[in-house]
């Protein structure tokens, strides 16, 4: 596979708060998912764009599970040909949930995904959002509305949708690649011990 067009930087570089994160995650992960370092060039993007993954993807108001903000990254990241984030976060996609499938169903055609119709809804408004923005109207609030979403819900759907759909482009253009490790992550159950 070709090689990553913009090289990351060194880990001792980079400024103490970025530095601290990064090997935070890699001891939680066991590695340093690729784009920690490959943003980490731009420190004041990097401290923007985690900032409002967190906000995003680590909340814990509204009803949207982790696994369902999973689910919306690995779908819209597929529409969008983004290698990797629908590896990495169909990794994380499968351990949210512990279905090892999934990821790769929703990846493919969520639409015959092992999911439920409020899942369904959720991914249909995600794509609409993904594809056809400007074409979103009332009748689809009122459609996720009827499956339990509040506004709050739709929003995050929609802010979801709307932040990897710019994290898919600059993984893509970069040639940002997955690391292997995202791989085989939650294929198989873990082993005890």
């Amino acid at each position: 596979m070709p090689a990553v067009r913009y090289p990351f930087p060194d880990l001792n570089s980079l400024p103490t708060d970025i530095r601290e994160r990064i090997l935070q995650v890699q001891d939680k992960a066991g590695f340093i998912p690729n784009v920690f370092l490959a943003l980490a060039r731009r420190p004041a993007e990097w401290r923007a764009f985690f900032a409002y993954h967190d906000a995003l993807m680590l909340k814990e108001e509204g009803s949207l599970t982790k696994g369902e903000r999973e689910m919306i990254v690995t779908t819209t990241s597929a529409a969008n040909q983004c290698l990797y984030c629908v590896v990495a976060h169909g990794a994380i996609l499968r351990i949210y949930e512990k279905q090892p499938q999934l990821a790769d169903q929703v990846a493919v055609n969520y639409r015959k995904a092992d999911i439920t119709p409020r899942q369904r809804a959720m991914l249909d408004f995600a794509m609409k959002v993904c594809q056809r923005s400007h074409e979103v109207e009332d009748a689809d609030f009122a459609l996720l509305h009827a499956h339990g979403l509040d506004d709050e819900d739709i929003w995050d759907i929609a802010a979801i949708t709307a932040f990897f759909g710019m994290s898919n482009r600059m993984a893509s253009f970069s040639n940002m690649l997955p690391n292997p490790e995202f791989f085989t992550m939650g294929r198989q159950p873990r082993t005890a011990g």
